[in-house]
Formats: structure tokens, sequence, C-alpha cells
């Protein structure tokens, strides 16, 4: 609503809804917990499940923050990663897992701008007849490693990364990559299922954790800060803002991929 004062003509903007574009901790909420409901029973399968997460290293984090159509090309190349070591790990290339991939563009409560991967896969692979095989085990060691040449080698086919760049980073022993998917749920833990549904859209700050205090600043709860200890922030009003709308997808750029 457009609020204007009839007398000094002053006026300001009053927000409703942010209408589910991943800035109110109400409405991401609510798209949440329908994007699981949505999930649980239109898309898994009664079959054990596995929350993988995949990271990038810190140097190309500014590049997805200047260019965020770049970011379909994360969960491309999670897929790209994910599925072929699943069936490499079974030894059936001639099966499929079931995957949903969902992009986070924030680390600790927003606090600043960590594009990753989250996926909630299938914990084996379906035969072209049906069955479902099961993970032996799962080898983060080899889907990272995946994971990175495909980042990689597409952003250096778009054009954002130089040859000599490209060969640089992955001449990195330490890459900055990972991959964790030691998380699993099996399959009559439905209720773990859409936990983790849910926290794959989930918004980037819980509103518990935010208080006003003196000065009429904020004190946001953080996780243990692994260089200081410290598990909190405080912030001006505007500098969270700021964080906060950092976070917000484009208009029409879809963040969920099936």
């Amino acid at each position: 609503a457009r609020i204007r004062c009839p007398n000094c003509r002053a006026e300001h903007l009053l927000a409703f809804s942010c209408r589910t574009r991943n800035f109110c901790p109400s409405c991401q909420a609510k798209r949440s917990a329908l994007f699981a409901e949505h999930v649980i029973t239109e898309i898994l399968e009664p079959v054990p499940h596995r929350h993988v997460v995949l990271t990038i290293p810190r140097v190309l984090r500014g590049l997805f923050q200047r260019e965020r159509r770049l970011l379909g090309l994360l969960a491309r190349a999670a897929r790209d990663a994910i599925v072929p070591s699943v069936r490499a790990i079974l030894d059936r290339h001639d099966a499929t897992p079931g995957l949903v991939v969902s992009i986070q563009t924030f680390g600790s409560y927003a606090a600043n701008f960590h594009p990753h991967v989250h996926a909630l896969l299938t914990d084996g692979a379906f035969t072209e007849e049906g069955e479902f095989l099961q993970l032996p085990y799962f080898d983060a060691r080899l889907v990272e490693e995946v994971f990175r040449r495909r980042v990689l080698q597409r952003l250096h086919r778009a054009e954002r990364l130089s040859e000599e760049f490209l060969n640089s980073l992955l001449g990195w022993v330490h890459s900055g990559f990972s991959v964790h998917g030691e998380q699993t749920v099996p399959t009559e833990d439905v209720q773990g299922a859409e936990r983790l549904a849910r926290y794959l859209t989930r918004g980037p700050l819980p509103i518990d954790v935010v208080e006003k205090v003196e000065g009429g600043r904020l004190r946001v709860r953080t996780p243990p800060d692994p260089r200081t200890g410290l598990v909190e922030k405080i912030l001006d009003p505007l500098d969270l803002i700021h964080a906060l709308t950092t976070q917000i997808p484009d208009p029409g750029q879809h963040m969920v991929r099936y």
C-alpha cells in the first residue's frame, strides 16, 4: 500500500507480503510447507533418501552474485555429478536415481552471499524395470570431484573463466568445493523426508533469531563463528535488510529443479 500524507504529501510503501520472494519468514515458511507437501505426496517414492549438500569456493561466489542467471548452472552441475556417480557406485549405467535439487544463496542467517546446492536424493536408483537398487555407500569425494569439474567447465564455456584461471582452479590441492551426504532418511520416516523437503526451500532468516536492542539496532543469533566463536551479530536495520534483499531471486527465476 502507498501511504501518503494529504498535507505535506510525504509518502512511503507498506508491504503486506513479500509474495514468496524469499524475504520474510512468514511467506517463505508457507511456501516451504506447501512445497514439502507436494514433494511428499506427488514426487517421492517410498524408498530411503539422502540429503546432499554441494558448495563452491569463495573465489567464485561473487561471480554468481553478479550474474544470478548462472545459478541454474549449479543445479545442472549437481545433477550431472550425482547421477553418474550413483550409477558408477551401483555399476548399473541403466539405473536412474530420483533427485530434487534446490539452490540456496545464503550462509549463516543471510549474513553473506553463499550460493550452494541442496539435493534430496533417493538412496539408490531405479532400473528400467522399476526395481530399486539401494546404494551400499555414498562416495562424497567422487561426487565432489565431478561437481568441481562440471561447474568449472560450464563457467569456462559460458566465457566466465579464462583458460588460465580454469587450469589454475583445477590444480588447487584444496579446491574449495565440498560435498556432504551423510544424512539419510529411511523409507518409513515420512516426517523426516518432509522436514528435509522444507529445509530445501527454507527462508534465509528465522524470525525468532532477531531481537531489537538499544539504539534501534538488531541482534541476530548465528551459529558459532569458526574463527571468533561469536554467536551473534549486531546490525543496523538497513544493513540487515540489505543482506536479506541480496538473497531475493530475480523475477521469473526458478530456484528449484526436479
